[in-house]
């Protein structure tokens, strides 16, 4: 039995081979998923007894399950049945609770191992339609420009609205080479329209880097998956040696991240904490109470002193808002961006069989000064808009996060997003166009943004040692 802390299922378009009865096998192996799978040991005790009050209610079940089976227009097999009364006592829950088996698990298998044919795409359904997550940097559908926030409709011309994501999700597996042709609605636009994607080989790059102009460090983390910590670590010390020892300053990229692993998330903290909370996490079960703390993956802060700006997303979810919370709850990195999705529950993924599994949210998580991101999210301390996004103002107001999936849970704070969003005066800083920005070779101004503030605050201190 394995829990993880996860901001959904995760839905990579897999061409991979292995059989659902490795899939167990190699979840305990890889330990570990946030917006994640934290795969650690759970506790069966109590699962065998079931109260005497819920006898009555048994008995209902029962009885619709015999007239169904005596009077039903078709005959219906056990399987069918079964499974759908379980998917139904699920979905009375919330939008992560899920059962899991067969192409569920395998597409859970290959999000950890990160290498798969198909479109490159992380989705989920919503309300009967299949959303897009995000795209990974790189991937087919990233470069044929799927953003995230779309709807796929159509696949092929066929309407795939109201349908099961399975077969959505099998319809556009394919041979490496083969083309899909998706209709896409996206928020902002008036009318949908149709991309022809080419399936190909996916290889999952976790992290990323890049030395940008005046010695600033760029990390960009796309996925928590393993390792990640270290290769965060890996990408620092590469751009130190870039830079000639001389970093001023440090982006740490965790927009549209959905999550992984919380091992790696709490990893990653750690790199850059050197004492006190990291996240905690409370649930009702024994054992569903833990609390994680820096000093226990990395010593030290392997970046005293150098200023670091976190810049999040509407996409940041899970595991990346417990990086940008402890980040910020620790006043070690100002946030930068739009305010994140707001995923804070765990889940705990309970083996049934050995093809088969439960994930089922067992807890809520908090940041270092005990704030829940469930539903509110991490709030930016700088709240700077994606002004390269044509489609802003208008994708704005459609804008999908935890709260608006149906069956959320709620927050113990009571937070509303129009309470949390309450400043809506322009500012000035932010008025230019995606047009005009372009043609002033700027096509990531979030990033641009927080570039240009960390060289500002180089200069000054600079003139300051002066």
């Amino acid at each position: 039995m394995w829990k993880s802390c996860a901001l959904g299922t995760r839905l990579p378009l897999n061409d991979g081979s292995f059989t659902p009865a490795m899939t167990l096998r190699t979840l305990a192996r890889s330990a570990a998923l946030v917006g994640a799978l934290a795969l650690v040991p759970a506790t069966t005790a109590g699962l065998a007894q079931v109260e005497g009050r819920a006898g009555p209610q048994f008995a209902k079940l029962i009885a619709v399950y015999q007239r169904i089976k005596a009077s039903y227009v078709e005959p219906v097999s056990d399987d069918v049945l079964i499974k759908g009364a379980i998917d139904g006592m699920l979905g009375a829950l919330d939008p992560h609770s899920a059962y899991l088996d067969g192409s569920d698990l395998q597409r859970l298998e290959t999000m950890i191992d990160g290498n798969y044919s198909g479109l490159g795409l992380s989705v989920v359904l919503d309300d009967g339609a299949v959303k897009v997550i995000s795209p990974f940097k790189g991937s087919p559908a990233d470069r044929m420009g799927i953003k995230a926030g779309d709807y796929i409709t159509h696949l092929d011309g066929k309407l795939i609205y109201g349908g099961k994501l399975d077969d959505a999700v099998a319809q556009m597996r394919g041979l490496v080479g083969t083309s899909i042709k998706l209709t896409i609605f996206r928020p902002g636009r008036d009318e949908p329209f149709d991309v022809t994607v080419t399936r190909g080989v996916i290889e999952l790059e976790p992290v990323t880097s890049a030395l940008l102009a005046g010695n600033i460090g760029h990390i960009s983390v796309n996925e928590f998956s393993r390792d990640v910590g270290s290769d965060v670590f890996s990408a620092f010390e590469g751009l130190k040696m870039k830079a000639g020892g001389k970093l001023t300053g440090l982006v740490l990229d965790l927009r549209r991240n959905p999550g992984g692993s919380l091992d790696e998330a709490v990893a990653l903290s750690d790199l850059f904490l050197s004492d006190g909370r990291i996240v905690s996490q409370r649930g009702r079960a024994q054992g569903e109470s833990l609390v994680y703390d820096a000093e226990s993956v990395y010593r030290g802060d392997m970046a005293k002193g150098l200023p670091i700006i976190v810049l999040i997303d509407e996409g940041s979810a899970s595991a990346s808002e417990i990086v940008a919370g402890a980040l910020q709850d620790h006043r070690r990195a100002i946030v930068m961006g739009e305010k994140s999705f707001g995923k804070g529950s765990v889940q705990t993924l309970l083996p049934l069989g050995k093809d088969a599994a439960l994930k089922l949210t067992t807890a809520r998580y908090f940041t270092p000064a005990g704030h829940s991101v469930q539903e509110g999210g991490i709030t930016p301390d700088i709240k700077v808009p994606q002004l390269s996004d044509p489609d802003l103002a208008k994708r704005a107001k459609m804008v999908l996060r935890e709260s608006d999936l149906r069956g959320h849970l709620v927050n113990e704070a009571s937070l509303k997003d129009d309470a949390l969003e309450a400043d809506k005066r322009e500012d000035p800083r932010f008025n230019m166009t995606a047009e005009e920005l372009k043609a002033k070779g700027v096509t990531d101004f979030q990033l641009t943004y927080a570039a240009d503030t960390l060289r500002r605050t180089a200069n000054h201190a600079l003139a300051r040692r002066k």
